[in-house]
């Protein structure tokens, strides 16, 4: 078996493990910060909406034109005032676009682009693009983000619980923002491609949130019955036990669009290939992050607010102190199953940091090495 297996199944077994729910308050105040660096370069700087939203229009010149792209840049600015995008496509041609201009300027700027370029105004191709049809798809856009997210709280609220679907909400909304923010502190340019890409995201956050989800759902039924691991506890294992799965799942994701991203728009120079990939590379990642970090320390941090939840952490925590006066060491196992209808006196193979492993074969909740 692989390392990476190895450490999958002992992470599984609650053999390893990282205190995330623990620590949950280093990573609240770390997504405070990115979400509020990405809120403040969206209000700085604003989103470089394309010529879909704003209108303009689209000037292709010849196959192999010798003009680099920043002297096309410099005259497409100095022919219409307003700034221009200019993309080398694989034949050699320029791909010019001026957003904000009208059907009576296009043809002025349409002979000075000819002009400076030293080619025929007839080889210079010119399509116009007005902003109507970039606004129905921003409305689209909004509509079924807003359908997405009320199916999903609904579908979340009655698959597991009401708090589940807050936490899953509050994630989605911080891949958004987050998303969103980097597209205006790096000044990528806004097209219906970015839309789409924003759009696919949202499946892949919510992915790994509900599998995180459905374990913890599992492994806290009749939770109350026993007087060992809070609902914190158990939540951490969670995390742990799905934490590989999680990471290869992003990882695989996150390779084809780093190839689109980095060697599609940045070494080949297909420029249209950066409106989709780099939502998608932000925004996986950004998912990544928010069902590991965010989802589930949210949902344990407002299961803990219960007073049933309260009172299990205070008989927990009584006994832990009992056990450390008597000398003996804390029973922090890890749960690999649903408590099912054991007694509290039980010792079901339960949850979060532990430094010995369970074993399945000596009898059911016996930590290894205590044979009796």
């Amino acid at each position: 078996m692989s390392k990476l297996g190895n450490l999958g199944a002992r992470l599984h077994r609650g053999e390893v493990g990282y205190d995330f729910v623990g620590n949950r308050k280093l990573w609240y105040g770390l997504s405070i910060l990115i979400t509020i660096t990405a809120i403040v370069g969206l209000a700085v700087r604003g989103l470089n909406m394309g010529i879909e939203f704003e209108g303009g229009a689209v000037f292709t010149t010849p196959k192999n034109t010798s003009v680099s792209v920043s002297q096309a840049e410099t005259y497409a600015e100095e022919a219409s005032g307003h700034d221009a995008i200019v993309q080398k496509l694989g034949d050699g041609s320029l791909r010019i676009q001026i957003a904000g201009i009208d059907t009576d300027t296009s043809g002025q700027i349409k002979q000075e682009l000819a002009k400076d370029l030293k080619v025929d105004s007839e080889q210079i191709n010119a399509d116009l693009v007005g902003p109507s049809w970039g606004d129905q798809v921003a409305n689209k856009a909004w509509q079924g983000l807003g359908i997405f997210l009320v199916l999903v709280v609904i579908y979340l609220a009655i698959a597991f619980e009401w708090r589940m679907a807050l936490a899953a909400f509050v994630a989605l909304i911080h891949d958004i923002t987050i998303t969103v923010g980097i597209y205006a502190l790096v000044g990528f340019e806004v097209t219906p491609g970015t839309v789409i890409g924003l759009l696919t995201i949202l499946g892949y956050s919510l992915y790994d949130t509900v599998v995180v989800f459905d374990s913890l759902k599992e492994q806290t039924k009749d939770i109350t019955k026993q007087t060992r691991w809070t609902y914190s506890d158990i939540a951490n294992r969670s995390i742990n036990s799905t934490l590989v799965r999680s990471v290869n799942t992003t990882v695989v994701a996150l390779l084809p669009v780093a190839a689109l991203l980095f060697i599609g728009g940045g070494v080949l120079g297909a420029g249209m290939l950066n409106d989709i990939s780099l939502s998608l590379f932000v925004g996986l990642a950004a998912g990544a992050y928010s069902s590991i970090f965010i989802a589930t320390p949210l949902v344990a941090d407002l299961k803990e607010r219960e007073p049933q939840m309260k009172a299990l952490k205070k008989r927990v925590l009584a006994k832990r102190a009992q056990a450390a006066a008597k000398g003996e060491p804390p029973e922090n196992e890890a749960v690999d199953e649903p408590f099912d209808d054991e007694p509290e006196d039980a010792a079901p193979a339960v949850v979060g940091p532990r430094t010995q492993p369970a074993s399945r074969n000596r009898g059911r909740g016996r930590p290894s090495g205590k044979r009796r």
